[in-house]
């Protein structure tokens, strides 16, 4: 028999310990985020349909993002125990520069029309959290406003070559006189992806008022009211456009650059310069052939050209073991969380990037849903690698990680097989 008694009021007043309520809606919603998904699902509510889809959306049937992020769910870890893990250190070097964390901010095109802070909120939270941020040639904001934004930190340029070349290059000279350290030449895009979702919302810049747009704004004023209050949505680095996305890119973009191109731009920028874009084993070595800084960066943007693209994640092993010792990696596309990092330096990345999670955190909040979007990363990277039993990103290696595989390659009659 259980002995009962009547409750004390000593007894329950441990018990009774209400947080007071956090009136401010946004700190409210952002404190509640414990992951990117969750930044995700504020970011849905928040934003209209278009301009989420812009960004969540992929190429095609979206098979590409679909499986990068299955290859980072994909990854089994393997800990180390017994290891002194009491400070973590995340610090690492990457292009020459310090970065506090292993990952940067991605460049990202349209990106006031996200959350209307846009850029200038990115590059914020990127110096206030120790990390680059870079700018999109399809900015809307300029160069100068964001090396204003960001002025002790790490700002890099991404750069799409147009059929224009003068006008390309008076961008990375722009570039330079702000201050920015390192050029991406982004070299997947000789045309525009064929982004459904886009084409299906009918999705235009800037925004247009349909009777489709209007209703899915309507739970959604703030948006629009931060539209219409501010600033005009425009590009910040070319002229005002009134047709679709894709209509722009292929307009602008010159489907003839090559590696003789790639030289060329190598040659006019003083800092370094990275190609984002790399999606074989033997365009990476040709890349590093090339001399553009011996860097490159594995990437299919984000899953938003070519759809069955290879999966970065993929290809990071054994280009990392033919080319690491020549060549820095930086590897994006279907980064969700700070696990996803973690994986990616243990098998050879020297340095990520994260475009969607950024923008989820810009929709879910502004500059403080981005300053939560590196503190949740931060915090997974840290929990992860003390999990792992490594101290430093040095300590993390290929054998913490295995990857687990859904999609094995079936041989091809007197084909070689690439990574």
């Amino acid at each position: 028999m259980v002995k009962r008694r009547v409750p004390r009021v000593r007894d329950l007043a441990p018990l009774l310990r209400f947080k007071p309520p956090v009136l401010d809606g946004r700190r409210r919603r952002l404190e509640a985020a414990q992951t990117i998904a969750d930044l995700r699902a504020v970011a849905q509510r928040r934003t209209p349909r278009a301009a989420f889809d812009y960004t969540e959306g992929a190429a095609e049937q979206e098979l590409s993002l679909t499986r990068a992020r299955q290859a980072f769910e994909d990854v089994e870890f393997h800990p180390s125990i017994l290891r002194n893990v009491a400070e973590v250190d995340t610090d690492t070097t990457i292009l020459g520069g310090r970065s506090a964390l292993p990952f940067g901010i991605a460049p990202t095109g349209f990106t006031r029309m996200m959350q209307t802070e846009g850029e200038i909120a990115g590059a914020g939270a990127a110096g206030a959290g120790g990390v680059p941020f870079a700018l999109s040639t399809m900015g809307t904001t300029s160069i100068e406003d964001v090396a204003l934004a960001n002025p002790s930190g790490r700002n890099w340029f991404q750069l799409y070559m147009w059929k224009d070349r003068d006008r390309s290059m008076a961008l990375v000279d722009r570039a330079a006189a702000a201050g920015f350290d390192t050029l991406l030449v982004t070299v997947d895009v000789p045309v525009a992806g064929n982004r459904l979702r886009d084409v299906r919302n009918g999705l235009t810049i800037p925004p247009s008022l349909t009777a489709r747009t209007v209703v899915n704004a309507i739970p959604r004023p703030q948006w629009w009211f931060d539209l219409l209050t501010t600033e005009p949505l425009a590009f910040a680095s070319l002229d005002r456009w009134s047709g679709t996305v894709a209509q722009l890119l292929d307009t602008m973009f010159d489907p003839t650059v090559d590696f003789e191109d790639l030289r060329w731009i190598a040659r006019q920028w003083p800092g370094k310069t990275v190609v984002k874009g790399v999606q074989t084993l033997a365009d990476a070595h040709k890349v590093v052939e090339a001399g553009a800084d011996a860097i490159i960066m594995l990437s299919n943007h984000g899953g938003r050209q070519l759809d069955r693209a290879p999966v970065p994640f993929h290809l990071l092993p054994q280009v990392a073991a033919e080319l690491g010792q020549d060549a820095e990696i930086i590897l994006d596309t279907g980064i969700m969380s700070g696990a996803d990092i973690v994986a990616s330096v243990a098998l050879g990345a020297d340095f990520t990037m994260v475009g969607r999670a950024y923008l989820y955190g810009l929709m879910a909040g502004g500059r403080a849903g981005v300053d939560r979007m590196i503190q949740i990363l931060r915090a997974e990277i840290e929990r992860t690698m003390r999990l792992l039993g490594a101290a430093s990103l040095a300590e993390l290696e290929p054998g913490h990680v295995t990857q687990l595989q859904r999609l094995t390659p079936r041989p091809r009659a007197g084909v070689h097989q690439q990574a």
